[in-house]
């Protein structure tokens, strides 16, 4: 048995001897064609990269609006009419896109976190910044908003534990602190009772913010918000109802398409493609790209609203921007 086991043995090693030999000549051929791979999966990165800085960059286009299509539904509906009825309208897109794809409803382990999003994205912050632009204009308004890059990515490094570079850091702080100032000044440098609701709505949203994102490793982004809208139905409907009988409503132009586009646009798609790019890029890269949101909504201001705005925002436009490509480049 011994003999044979042998025969066997050194039978196994003659045989493997040439696939080894063919092995090493073929060696140089498959570091080749690994390199080739790892260019070619370095090329894909860049592009999902580059794709995911995009689809973040449509969302904060789409946020920017919010402030001034909220301005217009002000016009003709009450504030909690409108933020109700938003959120159900956004309900009916979104449910209607779980339907028709047959969408399984998420596993117990995301209810935690859907209701996180739901809270903060779907219900208050909506909420709490129609509440403060009763009495806010919307460059006021953007004085909070212009920090919620910074919130989110710091709230993404305590529930995440990512931990982004000093580089990025400084950026960012730099950027947060050149939109404050500029609508500080645009502002008039005056606090209302309103900044109440906004340091709320800003906190509320960055939550949402850096727990949507942390779902969209695991579901596509739209799901994540389609299904934060959905469970918010038992309550948004009620409100809804109760809203409309209790506080005048007035249709006009302005007060209709603010409220189709705070519903289809800000709390729907918006928050479809962005949450899908924070998957893509990360929450504190992405959250930076909004550090040019409250710039973007004072441009809509003035077109939609007919806000002046001072010569120092293309100056302002411009740090930002350098900050932006700073936060971008620097490791997170």
């Amino acid at each position: 048995m011994k003999t044979q086991s042998s025969a066997i043995a050194g039978s196994a090693i003659a045989v493997s001897t040439p696939e080894s030999a063919s092995g090493s000549a073929s060696g140089p051929a498959s570091g080749a064609t690994a390199e080739a791979a790892d260019d070619a999966a370095a090329r894909g990165g860049s592009r999902a990269g580059g794709l995911g800085t995009l689809l973040a960059a449509l969302g904060v286009v789409a946020f920017s609006l919010t402030f001034p299509a909220t301005a217009w539904g002000l016009e003709g509906f009450g504030p909690w009419a409108l933020v109700s009825v938003r959120s159900v309208l956004a309900a009916l897109i979104a449910g209607g896109c779980l339907l028709v794809l047959r969408v399984a409803p998420p596993a117990r382990r995301h209810w935690a976190g859907l209701a996180v999003v739901a809270a903060g994205v779907v219900v208050g912050f909506p909420l709490l910044t129609t509440l403060a632009l009763r009495t806010s204009t919307t460059a006021h308004a953007a004085v909070v908003v212009g920090l919620l890059p910074l919130t989110t990515a710091l709230l993404s490094a305590l529930r995440m534990g990512t931990r982004p570079s000093r580089t990025f850091w400084a950026a960012a702080l730099a950027g947060a602190a050149a939109v404050v100032a500029f609508t500080v000044q645009q502002s008039g440098g005056a606090l209302t009772s309103a900044d109440l609701y906004l340091f709320g709505a800003l906190l509320v949203c960055a939550a949402g913010y850096t727990e949507g994102g942390r779902l969209a490793r695991v579901m596509p982004g739209w799901q994540v918000i389609g299904w934060a809208l959905v469970f918010c139905l038992p309550l948004t409907v009620p409100a809804a109802a109760l809203a409309l009988a209790h506080e005048p409503v007035r249709l006009t132009a302005h007060s209709v398409a603010g409220l189709l586009w705070v519903a289809a646009g800000s709390q729907f798609l918006g928050l479809v493609v962005w949450y899908r790019g924070m998957a893509a890029i990360g929450i504190p890269k992405a959250s930076q790209l909004q550090l040019a949101q409250p710039l973007l909504t004072l441009v809509w201001s003035v077109l939609l609203l007919g806000e002046r705005l001072t010569p120092a925002a293309p100056l302002t436009a411009a740090a930002v921007l350098v900050c932006i490509a700073v936060t971008q480049r620097a490791r997170g």
